[in-house]
């Protein structure tokens, strides 16, 4: 299994000293090689806590451990051998090819402004062939549809080989094929992922664990089937969640309703 093992130890975050607090202390941990989702309304913390895992927000408090290192505590360049990001935004206004942007992955591993060595060329085509983009390698990115651009995006993290990968809404602004192809990219990755996404019944299908967060505190972190209880989905949303259970599947599965009005609040 590749990846590395992701400890939070009591990390939050608010801006500035006395600024409302955005993430309250949180605390778990993610074996190597498995899937977290992080899920929760909007507001709930979740970009918060992610932008502190790819090392973008330093925590106020605690720290990250990933394969037994304080993320915070080592170079910038070092960390990014141990933690790749892919983000909501793409980039689509510049000239540069599918392996262009592939390139730009290995930036980490080089030393100063050493050209990329024959490692490098193996990263970068491992990645393509990978995300089934080696026909598309020299296609200007900004010609690429969304779900083609997001796979590209993806494949420059991997390129980066890093021992952790953090997914940010990654079927944002998808259609539902695109959805699913992204879906089950995940799905074959095997490695160490965190994702945040809004989806509770794809995140509950693809994700091994879930972090279910509510105005930045911890409703709950385990299995999807033991995180995603109807109380605790409808606290968190504030809506009436109903779990169903699919036949084809373990995995709990919600339907949803705004809760009842009463006779005065409908008047």
């Amino acid at each position: 299994m590749s990846g590395a093992g992701l400890a939070v130890e009591d990390i939050s975050w608010s801006p500035g000293k006395s600024g409302p607090v955005i993430l309250h202390p949180a605390s778990f941990h993610l074996a190597a090689g498995r899937i977290l989702g992080v899920v929760g309304a909007n507001g709930a913390g979740k970009t918060t806590l992610l932008r502190m895992i790819y090392r973008y927000t330093r925590p106020r408090t605690g720290r990250i451990v990933i394969g037994g290192e304080d993320l915070w505590s080592i170079a910038p360049r070092a960390a990014a051998r141990k933690v790749a990001a892919v983000l909501q935004e793409q980039p689509s206004d510049f000239s540069l090819t599918v392996r262009d942007v592939v390139s730009l992955g290995r930036i980490p591993h080089l030393l100063g402004f050493a050209t990329p060595g024959e490692g490098c060329t193996r990263a970068i085509d491992r990645a393509l062939a990978r995300m089934d983009l080696l026909t598309l390698a020299f296609r200007d990115l900004g010609t690429l549809s969304g779900g083609e651009r997001q796979r590209v995006m993806v494949a420059r993290a991997l390129a980066q080989e890093p021992e952790v990968l953090v997914l940010d809404e990654p079927t944002n602004h998808l259609d539902i094929r695109h959805q699913l192809e992204v879906l089950s990219l995940i799905r074959n990755l095997d490695m160490t992922i965190v994702t945040s996404l809004h989806d509770l019944n794809m995140a509950a299908e693809v994700c091994d664990d879930i972090l279910l967060l509510q105005h930045g505190r911890m409703l709950g972190f385990g299995p999807p089937d033991e995180v995603l209880t109807a109380g605790r989905v409808s606290s968190a949303f504030r809506v009436e969640a109903r779990a169903e259970q699919l036949s084809l599947s373990n995995r709990p599965h919600f339907s949803f309703h705004l809760p009842n009005q009463t006779k005065e609040s409908a008047q």
